[in-house]
């Protein structure tokens, strides 16, 4: 009888093990998802920086390149949008 007990708790505790092993390897690969969204992230706001609209010269009916001035504004506040969401979803996700 006790040899069942102890046989019975050395597979719950291999299963709990295996688990366990799966769960690490499960946050080992969400870390390093996340390192390569927070880069991505980072990337995608050093060229939003890098994005220099024209503050004068050109004008409200100006183009330059095609785009005229406010259908840069509204790249440019859409482009900050976008990265605003991902970071929040990055931050709901890292928290949940």
């Amino acid at each position: 009888m006790e040899e069942q007990v102890g046989d019975s708790a050395n597979d719950v505790l291999d299963v709990l093990a295996r688990r366990i092993e799966e769960t690490v390897g499960q946050l080992e690969a969400c870390r390093k998802e996340n390192e390569a969204l927070q880069a991505e992230i980072a990337s995608l706001q050093s060229i939003l920086r890098s994005c220099k609209l024209p503050v004068s010269g050109g004008g409200e009916s100006g183009t330059e390149e095609g785009f005229s001035y406010a259908e840069k504004v509204r790249v440019r506040q859409k482009l900050v949008q976008i990265l605003q969401r991902i970071e929040v979803e990055l931050r709901n996700d890292s928290t949940g």
